[in-house]
């Protein structure tokens, strides 16, 4: 299996104020917003990343890390053979990810994504 990143996903009833924390004081970068969802990179280092994200309004839990990889049909595949818990379907977004949510022996919910070309 091939790890492109890992990215810790912060649950945040504190959008502005969180904002305001990793921006202003850690100078991270905005990468991307969809109002719902922030990701800040470091300005160095494009591959350090947060997630901040508003507590799910749906059944679906909120991922605590994100893992992107090269082949997320793969690893889906290595899961379900695996008997692991999938607590959201491998699924294509319309913000143009493929994912699904398996969680670890923990219950730490991974988000585990590909991003389509």
């Amino acid at each position: 299996m091939s790890i492109k990143r890992i990215v810790p996903d912060i649950t945040s009833e504190r959008m502005d104020d969180s904002r305001k924390f990793y921006a202003d004081f850690l100078g991270l970068d905005l990468a991307m917003d969809m109002g719902w969802i922030l990701t800040f990179v470091s300005p160095g280092n494009p591959t350090a990343q947060i997630t901040l994200m508003q507590p799910s309004a749906s059944a679906v839990p909120n991922p605590n890390i994100s893992i992107e990889v090269e082949d997320v049909d793969a690893v889906h595949v290595k899961a379900v053979a695996l008997g692991l818990p999938i607590v959201y379907p491998l699924t294509n977004e319309p913000w143009g990810v493929r994912r699904f949510f398996v969680a670890d022996p923990n219950g730490v919910v991974i988000n585990v994504v590909t991003h389509l070309k």
